[in-house]
């Protein structure tokens, strides 16, 4: 059996290895369109490579995927984060797991990973060709033929062929797939952060709120964790997730949008507003500038009173009904313009892609084109932060190497 593999990224070497694993004596090659390996697992994780999440449950992992959950949680019952991690253990990669479930190398550094990847290649005889960007894939009595971008490479036909070429934020990068009648849903960015070029909030860069309740105004979007106050807006995890799943939304709003922030991640109001009147009673004569609900950091909660116009060096029994109930919308329903996004770090990460109507998630294996599989981001599943991109990855292109 002769496999070609199309892309030298994470899910096209798991592939690769998948199918030697399961098939020794197959032919496999990797095409690599650029003179780079596995560049996205380099910088992953700030180069520390967060390679899983150690959630509990397929259910758990499933959920942080705003496309793709369902076909997933199927796909996890072949291989999910435990196999995963498992697998890296195995093959000489020792594990650590942080405290937010954050799966890494025990070395901290991707190249640990990068290293395994190639060394395994090579035991099982997985030859990889840089440079060989794909023209067309062609049907030829039931095997497929690949034509190169580059000329002076003569066609070839392989047995099976597997797609790991990543996304692509251009649509027209698509179009060699669209022409096998695969349908493809329009790619937009996911994971990034919100700028807020006309908010003075950031003067407060550098502030964490550990828990926030994030929405977007005009829509049901909610997102909830940390918040970090940048330079040029918002980032943060509870941003990150809040972009990703409403990647669709907010690019046809333009990125131009409100969000609405929950600083003390209480839906109640009443709730807050209890806790205020009885900070009122107990603590009468203490200023609001040294006495804050909540834990917030001191900045932001000087930064609030300010903009409910309330005197730090007021008292806390001065505050009056007026005062109450304009610290409670501010803590449970302060807006802020964002104008646009900013990729996060260096990781670009789009929704989009191959859509997974297309595919039969048991094998990975295309519904319009025999003996054609996928793996990876070139299909429409992105997850949110925390290494759910790259288990992703792991899952599809080890289904797609073991069942075909």
């Amino acid at each position: 059996m002769k496999v070609a593999i199309i892309g030298g990224g994470a899910a096209g070497f798991f592939s690769a290895i998948s199918v030697k694993e399961n098939y020794p004596e197959a032919e496999v090659i990797i095409f690599e369109k650029s003179g780079k390996l596995l560049a996205k697992v380099k910088i992953s994780g700030g180069g520390r490579c967060n390679l899983s999440n150690n959630a509990a449950s397929a259910k758990d992992l499933s959920s942080a995927y705003p496309r793709g959950r369902k076909e997933l949680k199927k796909a996890f019952q072949n291989f999910n984060n435990k196999d995963a991690m498992n697998w890296f253990e195995d093959h000489g990669v020792p594990l650590v797991v942080q405290d937010d479930n954050c799966v890494f190398p025990k070395s901290q550094n991707s190249q640990s990973v990068i290293d395994c990847f190639i060394q395994e290649t090579k035991k099982s005889g997985v030859k990889i060709e840089r440079g060989m960007g794909i023209k067309e894939i062609l049907s030829i009595n039931n095997k497929l033929g690949l034509v190169f971008l580059d000329e002076k490479y003569k066609s070839m036909i392989f047995d099976k062929i597997i797609i790991a070429s990543g996304g692509s934020p251009d649509i027209n990068k698509f179009d060699w797939l669209k022409k096998l009648n695969h349908t493809i849903e329009e790619p937009v960015p996911s994971l990034f952060t919100f700028n807020l070029p006309e908010e003075p909030i950031t003067g407060l860069m550098g502030i964490v709120a550990e828990k926030v309740l994030l929405g977007i105004q005009g829509t049901k979007l909610k997102a909830n964790g940390p918040l970090l106050i940048t330079h040029w807006g918002m980032s943060g995890p509870a941003v990150l997730k809040l972009s990703s799943f409403g990647a669709r939304v907010l690019s046809e709003k333009n990125y131009d949008f409100n969000v609405r922030i929950n600083w003390v991640n209480e839906n109640n109001t009443d709730t807050v507003r209890e806790e205020l009147i009885n900070i009122s009673s107990e603590h009468p004569n203490k200023l609001l500038s040294n006495f804050k609900p909540y834990s917030l950091p001191d900045r932001l909660w000087s930064f609030l009173l300010e903009k409910c116009e309330l005197s730090k060096s007021k008292k806390w029994n001065e505050l009056g009904k007026k005062g109450t109930n304009k610290l409670t919308n501010i803590l449970t329903n302060d807006i802020y313009s964002v104008k646009g996004q900013t990729k996060f770090k260096e990781e670009f990460v789009t929704c989009g892609g191959v859509s997974l109507g297309n595919v039969n998630f048991n094998t990975m294996e295309s519904k319009v084109c025999k003996n054609l599989y996928f793996a990876g981001e070139v299909l429409d599943i992105d997850g949110i932060t925390g290494g759910y991109n790259l288990q992703a990855a792991w899952t599809t292109g080890f289904i797609a190497g073991k069942l075909m």
